[in-house]
Order: C-alpha cells, then sequence, then structure tokens
C-alpha cells in the first residue's frame, strides 16, 4: 500500500508513529510522513535538526515532508500558536508538497491536538484516499482536565471541531476500550469505531543493560523510578506529596527520568520542600536508553490526575513498563488501574492520593525481592499476551487493506 501518515510529531521526537512507520516499510509498504519541525519537548526546534535537516529526511525508507510551524515555547500561547500553525502549514504548504501523488490510504496520529484532523480531512478529501483515525487523546476532555480552556463555550466550539474531524474519517481507532464510547458521542451514526491500544517500545524488548551512569549506585535503596514526560497530566504536586511522607526514609529514593512544561517547577519545589537528597532529576534521555535507567529501578511509578477523561485513557508508557518485567506502582483511576490489577503487576492507589502513593510505596519497599520480580513477570505476560506489536499492526494492516478495497471499489483514489 502506499500510506500517507499525518503526524504533527514525528523522528527524531519519540512518539510510536516512528516504530509503527518503520515496521511498515519492513513489510513493503511506500510510506510518506507529513509532519512538522522537531521541537518536542523542548519548546524549540532541535539543534541536531538545525544543522543538518537532510540528516531527518529519510526514516528506515519512509520519505518525510516538513512543514513550517511555529514552536511549542514555554507558555500555554505558544502552545496553541504550535497547534495552528501546523495545521494551516500542513493543510496548503503539505497539499503543495504532496501535489499530484496519490495515496491508498491516509493514516494520522493524534495523541494531541485534534488539529491534527484538519489537514488529515483536507487531504483525504483532495487525494481521494480513505482515512484512519488513531485517538491517543480525548478532545475536548483533556482540554477540560488540565485547565487548558475552562470556557463552556469555547469547549463547546472544540467539541464542534471534533465532530468535524471524526465525520471525515472512515475508521476511528480508540487506543483504551473506554474511549469507544466518548467517541462516538461526537462520531456520526454508524461510523466504524475500533480498539486499536499502543504496545511496548521495541528497546524493551532487549535483555539487561548496564545501569546508567548518570543515576549514583543505590545498593541497599528501594528506588521508585518515574520515566516520561513531566506535565500537569502527571500530577506530580502528588507525587511530592508522596516522597515528603517518606523523606524520613533512608532507605526509599526517587529517580525522575524525563522533562516536560512542569520540569521546573518540579525541581523548584523539591528544593523548597528539602527533597533533594530523596529526589533525584536527571533529565531527558533519548528512548534507547531507558533500559539502563530501569536497571537502577526496584519499581516504575505511574501516575495520572484525578479527572474522568484520564480514568478512561491507557498511558502510553505502561506497555513499556510492563514489557520491562518490573513491578509497577501505580497512582491512577480506571483502565490503566485496571491493567495493572488484572495483570497483577504491582499495587495500586487512586489518582490524586498522595498519602496512598506513599502507603504503596513504603508496602512494596517492604516486600521480598522474589514477590517483586513475580509481579514483574506477570506483567510482561500479560504485555505479551494483551499488546503484542506484531499481533496489533496485523489487525491494523487488515483494517487499512478493507478501507483501500472499499475505496476501489467505490472509484476512490487519485
Amino acid at each position: 500500500m502506499k500510506i500517507l501518515v499525518v503526524s504533527q510529531y514525528f523522528w527524531p521526537e519519540n512518539f510510536r508513529i516512528n516504530e509503527l512507520v518503520v515496521e511498515w516499510v519492513r513489510r513493503g509498504h511506500q510510506v510518506t510522513v507529513l509532519t512538522g519541525l522537531p521541537n518536542y519537548p523542548e519548546g524549540r526546534v532541535l539543534d541536531d535538526f538545525r544543522a543538518d535537516p537532510g540528516k531527518y529526511a529519510v526514516l528506515e525508507g519512509a520519505e518525510i515532508v516538513r512543514v513550517p510551524m511555529l514552536p511549542r515555547g514555554q507558555g500555554r500561547i505558544s502552545l496553541v500558536l504550535n497547534y495552528l500553525s501546523y495545521a494551516l502549514s500542513a493543510s496548503l504548504w503539505g497539499a503543495w508538497k504532496l501535489r499530484g501523488r496519490p495515496f491508498d490510504v491516509i493514516f494520522t496520529f493524534e495523541p494531541s491536538p485534534i488539529l491534527v484532523g484538519v489537514p488529515s480531512a483536507f487531504l483525504r478529501w483532495i487525494k481521494g484516499a480513505p482515512q484512519a483515525f488513531w485517538v491517543l487523546d480525548l478532545w475536548p476532555e483533556t482540554l477540560r482536565a488540565v485547565g487548558v480552556l475552562r470556557s463552556p463555550r469555547m469547549l463547546a466550539a472544540v467539541g464542534r471541531l471534533v465532530r468535524w474531524v471524526y465525520a471525515r474519517c472512515d475508521l476511528i481507532l480508540a487506543q483504551s476500550r473506554s474511549f469507544v464510547g466518548d467517541i462516538a458521542h461526537y462520531a456520526p451514526e454508524g461510523r466504524r469505531i475500533a480498539y486499536f491500544p499502543a504496545w511496548a517500545d521495541a528497546i524493551f524488548d532487549a535483555g539487561e543493560a548496564a545501569p546508567a551512569a548518570e543515576v549514583p549506585d543505590g545498593k541497599g535503596v528501594f528506588t521508585v523510578m518515574f520515566a516520561g514526560n513531566i506535565g500537569e497530566a502527571q500530577d506530580f504536586p502528588a507525587i511530592l506529596d508522596a516522597a515528603e511522607r517518606l523523606l524520613a526514609r533512608q532507605d526509599i529514593r526517587w529517580v525522575i527520568v524525563g522533562d516536560g512544561r512542569m520540569a521546573g517547577w518540579v525541581r523548584e519545589q523539591v528544593e523548597a520542600r528539602g527533597l533533594s537528597s530523596r529526589v533525584l532529576m536527571v533529565g531527558r534521555h533519548p528512548l534507547e536508553r531507558m533500559p539502563s535507567f530501569f536497571a537502577h529501578a526496584d519499581a516504575l511509578l505511574l501516575s495520572l490526575r484525578d479527572e474522568a477523561v484520564f480514568s478512561m485513557t491507557i498511558p502510553g508508557k505502561l506497555q513499556s513498563y510492563l514489557a520491562a518485567g518490573m513491578p509497577v506502582l501505580a497512582m491512577l483511576n480506571g483502565e490503566g488501574a485496571r491493567i495493572v490489577e488484572d495483570a497483577g503487576a504491582g499495587l495500586i492507589c487512586r489518582a490524586g492520593d498522595g498519602a496512598g502513593l506513599a502507603a504503596i510505596v513504603a508496602r512494596m519497599a517492604a516486600m521480598d525481592p522474589a514477590e517483586r520480580r513475580e509481579m514483574g513477570r506477570k506483567g510482561r505476560r500479560f504485555c505479551e499476551q494483551e499488546f503484542d506489536r506484531d499481533r496489533l499492526i496485523d489487525r491494523l494492516d487488515g483494517w487499512l487493506v478493507a478501507l483501500t478495497d472499499d475505496a476501489r471499489q467505490q472509484g476512490g483514489g487519485r
């Protein structure tokens, strides 16, 4: 198949769409990616890309078509402008760059924002190709949950945009089963919606890695590790509350690997609360190095704020945590908590419950190491059964072939 991928984010930014594109090329598909300039999560275009953009023009045989856009910056206004600029640039400049090129199917990757659906809908119209739209973030619910928008009128306007986007999709893919009902609320009646979860990044299929030099040896200390985006959704106020409650425990430490819009605030709070001896922030590192950081961990921390939309979400890193074969400490509700519980992969407390998190950290620290290892093994087995990459992509390929067959019968594609 000739597949056009529309995604605001792409390599060298770390998202699962990168791995999906590489796998499609490996399977013999011809893949073109329409994306922007890499600036996530730093908020500015990456220095290495600026120095040599040509180095990032092809990924494993997939052509990358980039359009100009404003970087994310650090404030909410700059973030909104970033979203709008990609949507406009990909619709106009992207369509021009792709002129005269036929595609069998369009695949749109939507972790956030929903505005990525604007250029993909436009390209669906001018190319006459069916569109599959992978929803990893629910709008407008997420905007309400993180406080980006509070005006009922503005939220209703975003809801109308969501309806417009979904009406121009031929297949809508939901990253969790809980998403299906919400998507159906906005999608036209009869629109096909399918459950399609993410998988663990391939790097976590590797064997044991040497411990990262950036983290001091923690022999005799129980290490709780958080890896990923440091943002509002991850509820760091509750995490720091738990760390504060366990401050007297010299045998427990917290290691935070990652970066994000709240990283500066977290650093300030660690210092202000006297947590510097117990909480270590080591910054952002490439995905391929994560196993070396996980080698220091006794348990991996997963958290989302106490909001209805987050209880419907399977956190993106949950599959990677399970694939790593390590016990999980989960401070969240709903779908993600259910998976951890069903897998027997760790301990759970309610979202936003700093005291509860402190309690399950202390409980896991007191466990026999063999008991914790068994939790990790259970999590890995569950991941292999429920989130196997090859089986999921096989299923996706089948859906895309069906879309292209239907389009050909109806005379689409140009």
